[in-house]
């Protein structure tokens, strides 16, 4: 067969105009059926990440994705699963192009699935353009240093692990642990201070349980802020594929709201676990050779590919800020998930079981929480001149309480200075004042810093080496 010398159409290539005259030829049978994955043999060549249809022997359509393409095979995941499917009797329509979505303003007060679609009995939105799924890469010389300070209403995150606008700023919790309540309630209070502008927040959940799914659908109904909100709710009887997809669609929606409507956009994800799971059990069926725990080689290039869909780009309003949460298997903070969370991202918000056990609300542990940004977004005309200062003394003197309860363990409390038992009552006070709070409480950061001196008025004056001394004069036991 000789070779056209027809030109393309303009804006494509010649490769570009070939995949899609192509597109929308049909296959009649498939090679294998493995799980969620369909092997297709035999084929004109595809593109990676390209949308398939897939027709059962009744005649209704699934969708698909081409996970893996090679001259001999492809591999399709298809993400309403494989039941009922058959390999003489599936039809396969590669159709040329990637997943999209259509997205627009009017998605904020809906709920949908991971694949983007409304679960909460309106009519699917209109969408002001289709949007391929897997964003747009980004310029990394384009993107600006995140600086200003998002108030999310709880101290010990406003007060010593600040969030940045543009920042990703991860929660570590486990199993049990009240995650879900602290997502909720950053998702109802947060807000950028001292501008008028238009804030949003999209909440994706992957492999959820009812319950949970309901928890965040009447929080945010009861308190108001559903019509600010765009839920997508992957169930956890949903097919795990479709958890692949979810956080995707969500930032695909923020990524239009942030640089195409200029707004502020907070992208809360749950449960980061779930999604590495979902990757692990394809990556199994697929036959790939495993990393650490089971994962993917792949796992941190994956894990970056959605962190780094946030930020402050030159020449936009808009913004993204993420804080994606993650369950640590058996609390394991060196676990794969976690850790490879903590190279991409810039901290992270760790619980603490015993904490939590103690009835404390949110249980965030002191000493392994960072903000790396927030030095950048805290001080005079962005929070309050002392916020530095005050911080990194809470840090200092929070930390010499961990070493005297550590002390008290071996030689018992009665062996202690009478300094010792100071800094055992300013922990108490630090963890029962500062740290813990109601789940509807909304606290400004000049309540949150006042409540930071409060506590520190139990340590001796001479004891706070990390304030100045116009600090102290001005704010010590005021």
């Amino acid at each position: 067969m000789t070779k056209s010398n027809k030109a393309p159409p303009a804006g494509f290539t010649r490769e570009e105009a070939r995949r899609r005259l192509l597109a929308g030829r049909e296959y009649v049978g498939v090679d294998r059926i493995d799980g969620p994955l369909v092997f297709v043999k035999n084929t004109h060549p595809v593109g990676y990440r390209e949308l398939v249809e897939i027709v059962d022997p009744r005649g209704a359509t699934r969708l698909g994705i081409v996970l893996d393409t090679a001259a001999d095979v492809v591999v399709v995941q298809v993400f309403e699963g494989t039941s009922g499917l058959t390999m003489p009797g599936t039809h396969v329509r590669f159709r040329g192009e990637p997943q999209r979505i259509g997205v627009s303003e009017r998605m904020l007060g809906r709920v949908f699935n991971g694949l983007g679609q409304p679960i909460d009995g309106g009519p699917a939105p209109a969408g002001d353009l289709e949007v391929d799924v897997n964003g747009r890469p980004i310029n990394p010389t384009s993107r600006e240093y995140p600086r200003d300070f998002i108030q999310t209403g709880i101290s010990v995150i406003d007060g010593m692990n600040t969030l940045i606008r543009g920042q990703k700023l991860p929660i570590f919790s486990g199993n049990g642990l009240p995650h879900n309540e602290l997502a909720a309630q950053i998702a109802r209070q947060a807000k950028i201070r001292g501008t008028e502008t238009q804030f949003a927040v999209v909440f994706a959940a992957m492999g959820v349980k009812h319950d949970v799914a309901r928890f965040f659908s009447s929080s945010f109904e009861e308190t108001g802020v559903l019509d600010n909100v765009a839920l997508f709710l992957s169930l956890a009887d949903d097919p795990s594929i479709e958890r692949l997809i979810t956080p995707r669609t969500a930032l695909t929606l923020a990524e239009h709201l942030a640089y195409n409507l200029d707004m502020h956009v907070l992208v809360i994800m749950t449960d980061m676990s779930n999604y590495c799971e979902a990757l692990r059990e394809i990556s199994t069926i697929r036959g790939e050779i495993p990393s650490r725990k089971g994962y993917p080689g792949y796992l941190y290039s994956d894990l970056a590919e959605l962190y780094e869909r946030s930020g402050m780009l030159q020449g936009y309003k808009g913004s993204i800020t993420q804080m994606p949460i993650l369950t640590m298997p058996n609390d394991d903070i060196s676990h794969p998930i976690p850790d490879l969370t903590g190279y991409i991202t810039e901290g992270q918000i760790v619980f603490e079981r015993e904490m939590h056990g103690r009835g404390l609300y949110p249980p965030v542990a002191g000493l392994p929480s960072l903000s790396r940004l927030m030095k950048d977004g805290i001080g005079e005309g962005m929070t309050r001149e002392d916020h530095p200062h005050l911080a990194s003394q809470l840090f200092a003197a929070y930390s010499y309480v961990k070493d005297v309860r550590n002390l008290a363990s071996v030689i018992g409390e009665e062996e202690l200075t009478p300094l010792d038992h100071q800094y055992l009552e300013f922990g108490e006070a630090f963890e029962r004042k500062f740290v813990s709070q109601t789940q509807s409480e909304d606290r400004t950061i000049e309540q949150t810093l006042d409540r930071g001196w409060e506590v520190l008025t139990m340590l001796p004056a001479e004891e706070l080496h990390r304030v100045t001394e116009t600090e102290i004069e001005k704010f010590y036991g005021k």
